[in-house]
């Protein structure tokens, strides 16, 4: 429903792969001629975005799209030289970033006719409301709306009920949204500074040949990359 310019809501896990098929819908509809941008794909987070960049632009290699991540903690200069110079044909970003282009008028509303929210119930936890409705007051009333959420909380309703025309919903029922062939576990860490030894027994008792550690602050990860290099832990830091 997607390419036919239907509003859509689309409830999604992790690793479903929609990240590629809003991508592969978005340069479905881009105009390669048109030097404007026609889409804009909002994330929660900066890596996400630039993830999501990356997949627009390996799909979209041998058509000529372009597409620009447009996040906070980059250089303001360089990026409205490039919303203004190059207007590239996809913009994502994280909403602070891309309100704040909009209305000081870098990023230009004009040809946006595609608005995509990933992740909706992320960006609606992190407290981004008022910045997602103020970006939709400056976007066309014709825009199709695509939203992706893993959970349907009221407050993702809520943007459905306001800014989308009769949308196509693909819901998926409660016991289908954790991915099938991945068991989950967890262990309860009782104090923070047992963390690190809980952690380094867990990769002396299990065989784990690559992982991914979340930590919620940089700090924290410059602090844990030295304690696992001490360890002799081969570890990189993102």
């Amino acid at each position: 429903p997607v390419p036919t310019g239907y509003d859509v809501i689309a409830q999604a896990q992790s690793g479903t792969g929609k990240t590629a098929t809003f991508a592969i819908s978005i340069l479905q509809q881009v105009e390669l001629e048109l030097k404007a941008t026609q889409a804009l794909v909002l994330a929660p987070t900066r890596e996400l975005a630039q993830q999501i960049q990356k997949v627009v632009m390996a799909l979209g290699d041998y058509m000529g799209a372009s597409c620009h991540a447009c996040i906070g903690g980059t250089n303001v200069r360089a990026e409205v030289q490039k919303l203004q110079l190059e207007a590239p044909h996809v913009v994502v970003g994280t909403p602070g970033r891309v309100f704040d282009m909009l209305n000081r008028r870098y990023l230009s509303p004009k040809f946006i006719k595609m608005f995509v929210l990933d992740e909706a119930d992320e960006m609606l936890s992190r407290g981004f409301k008022d910045q997602i409705y103020d970006i939709f007051q400056k976007l066309s009333g014709n825009t199709q709306v695509v939203l992706l959420s893993a959970t349907m909380p009221l407050d993702v309703l809520e943007v459905t009920k306001k800014f989308m025309r009769e949308p196509i919903r693909i819901l998926v029922k409660k016991e289908e949204l954790t991915l099938e062939g991945i068991r989950q576990f967890y262990i309860n860490v009782e104090r923070e500074e047992w963390k690190l030894d809980t952690l380094c027994d867990l990769y002396e008792t299990l065989t784990i040949t690559q992982a991914v550690i979340f930590i919620n602050t940089r700090r924290k990860v410059d602090w844990l990359t030295e304690k696992m290099h001490a360890r002799d832990f081969t570890v990189s830091a993102m």
